[in-house]
This record gives C-alpha cells, structure tokens and sequence, in this order.
C-alpha cells in the first residue's frame, strides 16, 4: 500500500491559456491588449490560488440566520470565503465595468474576464451577471432618476460603494412563463409604489437592489399588464440591516452551485420605483437577456476548460498498464475528442461577446443585430448542454476518483447542469431561435457564415453550407405546421450552433495556420467529423404514443 496517485494541477488559467491568447491577439488593438493583460494575469493567479484552497479546505455553504439570540428578526447570511472576496475582486479588476465602457471591444474584455474568474468565484458571477442585466436595462429605460441613482454603484471600481442587483421575476408556478405573476404594486396615499408577494427564486438576496416583475394593483391579468419596479433591500448606506418588508423564507438545497445563497422570499410593503410605463415590463426585461445569456454562455466554456485542463494534466500523472494515460490511444482519443468540442463552444460564445459589444456600441454590420438575436440563445442552449456532457466525460478521465467529493471533482459535473436550466431551458431557449428565425436571423447567419469561411478550409465551408441547406429546408418544408416546426426545434438550433460554431473555427484555423500553429485546424476537422447535423424525424403519432410512458 505504498502507491500514492499524483492529484491533477491546474495549469495557470491565463498563463497557460491558448484560446483566450489567440482570440485577444486576433481581435484587440495592441494598446487594448497591454491594457487588458495586468487584470488577465491576476484574475489567473485568484484561479490557480482558490483552485488550491478549495482542494486543502473543506467547503462549505452559505448560512441563514434568521433570529438573533434576541428574538430579533435579523435573515442574516454568512458567505463562503469567495463571496466575501467577490466585490474587491470584482471591482479591483472591472469585471463588470469594463463591459460598459464606451468602445467596441468593451464585451470582449468583460467577457475574457468573467472567464478567468467564474470557477474561483463559487458563481458570484450569477449576481454579477443579475447586476450587468439590471444595469442594461435601466440604461435602455432611459429613466435619469434611477439611472443617476443606481449606475454608479452597479458600475463602481470601489469596493466599498459597489452594489449587487438581483432579478426577482420567478415565482411559485414556475420560471419561462411569467404571466401568472402574484405580486402585486400598490400605491401609498403619497405615491410610494410598494411590492406585496413572494418570490420563489432569488439568485441574489445579498445584493443592495434588485430588478422586480409585480402586477399593479387594478391591472389587467396576463404577462402585458406587468410592470418592472427597482427596489432597494437594505435600510442603510453600509448594508448593515435589510429592509424589514424582504423577508427570506429559506435558502434553497440545490443540486450545485451550493455556494451560491438562493432564497425564497416574501416582500411586504417593500418601497419600488417603475422603471418606465406601468405595463409591458416583459418587454423591459428584453434588454437583460442578451447580456445574462451571455453570460451563461461564457460560464459554461469556463466549466469546461477547468474540467478538460484537471483531466489532461491527470493523464500526464496516471500510470495505467505500463504507461501513462496520456500515451493510451483511447484517453488520447477522448481527450481530443473533448477538447475539439470545447473549440468549437468557446469560438461560439466569444463571437456573441463580441457580437454584443458591437450592437450596443452602434457599430455593428447591418445584419448583425439579426445575428445577434439568434446566435444569443444558439450559444446559450448549446454550451449549457455541452457543459454537462463534458464536465461527466471528464469525471470519468479519473476514473473512480471523479466520483469522490474530496477531489474537488463531482462539484464541475453538479455546478454544469445550472447552465441548461438558469435564463432558460434548452426546450424554451430552441422556441426562442426559432421567433428568431421567422425574422432574418436565417440569412444574417448566412451572410455571417460566408464572412467567416472566406479563404478558409473548402472542405469545411462545403460541409457546413451543405448543413445549413439542410437546416433551411427543414424550415422550409414545415411553414404551415407550427406543431411540428416546434417539436423538432430542439434539434434545428443545435445544428445552426454547431454550423456557426464550425465556420467560426475554420476562421481561427486559417488566421493560426498562417502563424505557424496547426492546433486549430486539427480542432475543426474533428469537430466536423462529429457531425453538424443534429435535426429530428419528429413523428407527431410516435410522440404521443411516447411521451405519456
């Protein structure tokens, strides 16, 4: 019993990062990257530390004390250590300021930091995403008083004046479908709007505000008679004490992301403002989606980069059969099998980052705002599965150890199922491609796809056109039978992700060939050779036969 397993070291998450290298030195100005650098290297030294904490201490869950010694209501919530670090890193390094800065490439460099940090963070950027939603959306509102009041804060590279911003939309009926909303704005005689009901599902009940759908009381029924309020939760300047109108309920037992505090919560009386008009709140919501299903998106390639670099770095380690994993022709296989997919998820997600930053900056191509409306919820469904798929395959590169808690393991596979279900599941992420589409999101991402393939690989530029024909004849051939264009539009949004995503490696793959590195086209030949195709012979009798048991 003298045999003791190396365990799997993360390589520097920067340092040692080439797709994050390559898609900086590609697509920023010289001056933008030297800007960059200095946070990057230090968001990956906070990687690497945590990453060594979390495997020599034992994690630990947030803690709702909800009565002092006293008798006195208090819902106080003691933080992991990484929550508590999270705002001085957060605005140490702009994690959310530098997305709003006013240039073109100002997503980008948000993004490739929300990438360095979201595993180190225990998913602080779940509410760091909330606050870079509700800040969107105020900015679209155009309502100065509010946006005066709470820009600075959401926005703030000072610790000590940074606020959280929460979105409290889902309620006991469900998440997608909102119309059923119980709570309810009353008006007070001096025209103070208060919020009365129950949220189930608040991702940030630690933050200092939040964004809040509530019916005005006297408003018609359905999702059109909402309305969107800004509230505030704590009763001070310093955050001491929450406001007594929000009450938490209980902290959510999840699956994953347990350090993350989720709460159920009642608000009774709680003081809110209207963003805009009192109704159409939905609609006000819209803003947000882009920017928290991108974030979503970049998350997720974040869980699977963790997970394949602690797999290939254990295959450099672990002796099987004589030799090392990394020298079997099957893990070496897997690997690469794994690795490839990655490639094409992180070309995806980067591109709708950047994509993003173009459009609020004004200075996209004419039909990119198109493209954005359909590659936004394409990248999000389709990484979010992924992840899953991936961080298992990777779990079991360990073998019997991915299984066990100590590792530090089974917490990527439990974390990664949060990103198919949190800004829409797969099935209402599909249905939403699919409203893109009926506008010009199928010829924006042609347009797109030709723009990307240029002068690259002809093999690969036929296979995906070949898909994307496919894809629009499905469409085509199905226009008058809405039951059935739903029902196979699972499988519709995953090939045009995996076509967008293929030509945007074979973009990469001619820009790295012509310096010299052939790592991509090997990516691209064996992303296409997993297939691009994904649409389903949907049979509406087979269905109903199935879907009942």
């Amino acid at each position: 019993m003298g045999f003791l397993q190396a365990a799997p070291q993360l390589p520097h998450p920067w340092r040692d990062e080439r797709l994050l290298h390559s898609l900086i030195e590609r697509v920023l100005p010289a001056a933008r990257r030297d800007a960059l650098a200095g946070d990057l290297d230090a968001l990956g030294d906070y990687a690497l530390m945590a990453w060594r904490r979390a495997t020599t201490s034992t994690r630990r869950k947030p803690v709702l004390t909800q009565w002092d010694a006293w008798g006195r209501r208090v819902d106080r919530i003691e933080l992991t250590t990484a929550w508590q670090e999270g705002p001085l890193l957060t605005t140490r390094h702009a994690i959310l300021a530098a997305g709003h800065e006013n240039h073109e490439h100002a997503r980008l460099e948000e993004f490739a930091r929300v990438y360095l940090y979201h595993v180190a963070s225990e998913f602080y950027t779940c509410p760091l995403a909330m606050t870079d939603g509700a800040a969107t959306a105020l900015k679209a509102s155009g309502n100065r008083a509010l946006i005066e009041r709470a820009l600075p804060h959401f926005l703030s590279r000072d610790a000590a004046t940074f606020w959280l911003s929460g979105q409290w939309m889902t309620e006991t009926h469900g998440g997608s479908d909102v119309g059923n909303t119980e709570t309810v704005a009353r008006q007070d005689a001096d025209g103070q709007w208060r919020l009365h009901g129950r949220k189930w599902f608040s991702s940030a009940v630690v933050g200092e505000a939040a964004l809040a759908l509530a019916r005005p009381e006297g408003a018609g029924s359905g999702s059109g008679a909402l309305a969107l309020f800004y509230v505030e939760t704590m009763d001070d300047a310093h955050g001491a004490q929450r406001k007594p109108q929000l009450v938490i309920d209980r902290l959510k037992d999840k699956l994953g992301t347990q350090e993350l505090p989720t709460a159920e919560i009642h608000l009774d009386g709680l003081p809110a403002w209207p963003l805009g008009e009192l109704s159409n709140g939905v609609r006000q919501v819209a803003p947000m989606l882009n920017v928290t299903r991108t974030w979503n998106a970049v998350c997720a390639i974040a869980s699977m980069a963790r997970a394949i670099a602690l797999a290939r770095d254990y295959a450099t380690r672990r002796q099987a059969f004589g030799r090392p994993l990394i020298e079997q022709p099957l893990h070496a296989q897997t690997l690469a099998d794994m690795q490839a997919e990655f490639e094409g998820a992180f070309a995806l997600a980067f591109e709708v980052a950047q994509l993003l930053g173009r459009v609020e900056h004004g200075s996209a191509a004419p039909h990119e705002t198109a493209l954005l409306r359909l590659l936004t919820p394409l990248a999000k469904l389709w990484t979010g599965k992924l992840a899953v798929r991936l961080c298992s395959e990777a779990l079991e590169c360990f073998g019997g150890a991915g299984y066990i808690e100590d590792t530090g393991l089974p917490q990527l596979l439990r974390d990664a199922q949060v990103y198919a279900i949190w800004e829409g599941t797969t099935n209402v992420l599909s249905l939403d491609a699919l409203r893109a589409l009926a506008g010009d999101g199928l010829g924006a991402l042609r347009t797109a796809v030709a723009a990307w393939l240029h002068g690259g690989d002809p093999h690969a530029a036929f296979a995906i056109d070949a898909a994307l024909d496919a894809a629009a004849g499905h469409l085509d051939a199905t226009p008058a039978q809405r039951t059935t264009l739903e029902a196979g539009a699972r499988g519709l949004a995953l090939t045009l992700a995996r076509c967008a995503a293929a030509a945007l490696l074979a973009r990469q793959a001619a820009w790295s060939q012509a310096r010299g590195d052939a790592r991509p086209a090997a990516a691209l030949r064996r992303f296409l050779g997993h297939g691009l195709l994904r649409l389903a012979d949907v049979g509406t009798d087979d269905t109903a036969l199935l879907s009942g048991g």
